[in-house]
């Protein structure tokens, strides 16, 4: 199958392309930055764009894993996250639906979950967050325009014989944390295998799973994570003391952590749960929080990537 991938040239495109030739398929990259699995440079916010791709590579099904995020908020103005996230994608889901497509992968976030009383954490409970967890309030211009692009999604399904798969990724991204210091990255990210991290090749497996699947679903919407450990019924002994909820599940974290000089999480506020993707989608993660320890306890490298100096591609051309 040919394949658009948006975002080619990000992180989660350099892992996703590779995946998806391996599992036969031809892969068409599309980014505003060039990179190593990018064939076209340009912007999805521009119909032209999206039109004369699709023509030139004959493409029969989208992966869009492009967008500005988060970081980017610090960047751009809002109006550049309407225009690529939200015209983006109905440029996209337009195309796709008139060339006769039957499927469409999206990479939304967990991010459009998270109000900002999530965000406070003043509950005196962790939050579980699942497809079902409501009302969405996103808490900033980058999680609102995701909420609307998956809007669009639901509604080209709904309208069209464009099967649409919503893909909630956790937290992948190699860098720093950009609104918390207080621990080093790879103690934090560690300690996000928890509750809310997965690895960047699970997020791409997941998505050339989607890909094969999405016909047979129709919509659907899946959270992404590493699975937790946690239950439901720990939620409150996990915001007033997680350390001893964590050593319940695994003994010897502690002196692990001891040994490499890293900390616990002293409480958790909330944790995803992406058991609904193991039982609909069929897909789990392969990295989760016993693998980080196992590294730990080998003394081998961290299952996962860290970069303090990673920089966004979109820093190389226009929001993409």
């Amino acid at each position: 199958m040919r394949v658009l991938l948006t975002g080619s040239s990000g992180w989660l495109g350099r892992h996703l392309a590779p995946m998806l030739r391996e599992a036969g398929h031809g892969v068409t990259g599309l980014d505003v930055a060039p990179g190593q699995e990018t064939q076209e440079i340009g912007s999805v916010a521009d119909r032209g764009v999206v039109d004369a791709v699709f023509a030139r590579h004959g493409i029969e099904a989208v992966i869009h894993a492009g967008a500005l995020h988060k970081p980017d908020i610090a960047r751009f103005p809002r109006q550049a996250f309407v225009d690529v996230n939200v015209t983006g994608t109905l440029n996209l889901l337009e195309a796709a639906a008139a060339a006769g497509h039957d499927r469409f992968v999206f990479t939304s976030t967990t991010s459009l979950m998270i109000t900002q009383t999530i965000r406070d954490e003043t509950a005196e409970a962790a939050v579980w967050l699942d497809e079902e967890s409501g009302p969405l309030e996103p808490r900033n211009i980058y999680g609102a325009t995701k909420l609307a692009a998956e809007h669009l999604c639901r509604l080209f399904a709904a309208d069209t014989p464009l099967a649409c798969l919503v893909l909630r990724t956790a937290r992948f991204f190699p860098e720093e944390d950009d609104t918390d210091r207080r621990l080093p990255g790879p103690n934090r990210k560690a300690n996000e295998f928890l509750n809310r991290r997965l690895t960047v090749e699970d997020a791409a497996r997941a998505h050339v799973l989607a890909l094969e699947k999405a016909p047979a679903l129709g919509f659907d919407c899946f959270v992404l994570s590493a699975p937790t450990p946690l239950r439901r019924e720990e939620a409150a002994e996990l915001k007033r003391d997680a350390p001893t909820v964590i050593a319940r599940h695994f003994p010897d974290a502690p002196a692990l952590y001891a040994r490499a000089g890293w900390s616990l999480p002293p409480s958790i506020g909330r944790v995803y749960d992406a058991s609904r993707a193991e039982r609909v989608l069929g897909f789990r993660c392969a990295t989760d929080y016993a693998a980080v320890l196992g590294a730990l306890r080998d003394g081998c490298a961290m299952p996962f990537a860290h970069d303090a100096d990673y920089a966004s591609p979109v820093l190389a051309g226009r929001p993409r």
